[in-house]
């Protein structure tokens, strides 16, 4: 029994060693992707508290709409254009549906807003991407 837990002990010590347990130091962090977006999934909703922007054009750069909050007159087109590598949609959460098609770099996506009200939406791919459109 006295020769068991000195060669344990050894044995022990040789597998921490061995799969980096015995020096006290956490393996290397992963390398981040390069689409991680879980910082942006962590931000508050950019539309609460935003002064709506009286404009018809919504930008989409940096997983974000620019600007959050738009207001516009009953009966206007509004556009969104991607300008990320990623692709984006928007996708109108309540009173009028619409989810545009798949936008690329570049690409733009319209739809027009008839009736006076909020209309909030999001990324249907990145529903962290919050945004809103003000109709009066």
């Amino acid at each position: 029994m006295r020769l068991l837990t000195p060669t344990l002990a050894i044995l022990s010590g040789l597998s921490l060693a061995a799969c980096g347990g015995g020096t006290g130091t956490a393996p290397a962090a992963a390398a981040t992707p390069a689409h991680d977006h879980t910082a942006a999934a962590a931000t508050a909703d950019p539309t609460v508290g935003a002064v709506p922007v009286p404009t018809d054009a919504v930008a989409i750069v940096n997983f974000t709409f620019s600007p959050p909050v738009i207001t516009v007159k009953a009966g206007t087109r509004v556009t969104w254009t991607n300008q990320d590598q990623d692709a984006h949609n928007i996708a109108i959460k309540a009173g009028t549906p619409f989810t545009s098609a798949p936008m690329q770099k570049g690409e733009s996506a319209s739809h027009v807003f008839d009736t006076p009200g909020s209309y909030s939406y999001i990324c249907g791919f990145h529903p962290f991407m919050h945004g809103m459109v003000v109709v009066t």
